[in-house]
């Protein structure tokens, strides 16, 4: 079986890239803009670790699994926080956050 080249592998992470950025600039709701964030973060994954296998060093795979930690935690705090904010406004509308300061 032959391997896909790394062009393959690059264009499909440019096109979750590029979905990620239209669902985080298009969508109000605070979970959809994180999973379009998540969706950026995998994107970059997908190039690590592309790269990782067309050169034989794994040292993109090991960048991969930190990054993935990474948007685990972010994913977790930033879900406490959108759960703080709909139990105090009952809105979750990204645009009415800035009102809370204070």
């Amino acid at each position: 079986m032959q391997i896909p080249p790394v062009a393959d592998y690059l264009i499909v992470a440019a096109a979750l890239f590029v979905v990620g950025v239209v669902g985080f600039l298009v969508r109000r709701n605070p979970i959809t803009m994180l999973m379009a964030i998540e969706l950026m973060w995998n994107a970059g994954n997908l190039a690590f670790a592309a790269f990782a296998r067309s050169f034989g060093d794994m040292s993109g795979q090991v960048f991969v699994f930190i990054v993935i930690t990474v948007a685990a935690a972010e994913a977790a705090i930033a879900l406490a926080i959108v759960v703080m904010v709909f139990r105090r406004r009952r809105d979750a509308d990204v645009d009415d956050i800035s009102v809370m300061r204070g």
